[in-house]
């Protein structure tokens, strides 16, 4: 599957809470954020509708 970039913005808190996070359990921040993603797909609301 082709890779994409993806640029975000973060309080500089939330990004000491990631490389905490990411030393904690060395994982790379890109690994933490791409599992959180994922699990949007697993986590999605249901369909209304109405949308």
């Amino acid at each position: 599957m082709a890779k994409v970039n993806l640029n975000i913005r973060v309080e500089q808190s939330e990004m000491e809470i990631l490389e905490s996070y990411a030393q904690q359990t060395g994982r790379t921040k890109t690994d933490i954020i791409r599992e959180y993603i994922r699990n949007l797909a697993i986590r999605r609301p249901p369909h209304h509708p109405s949308d």
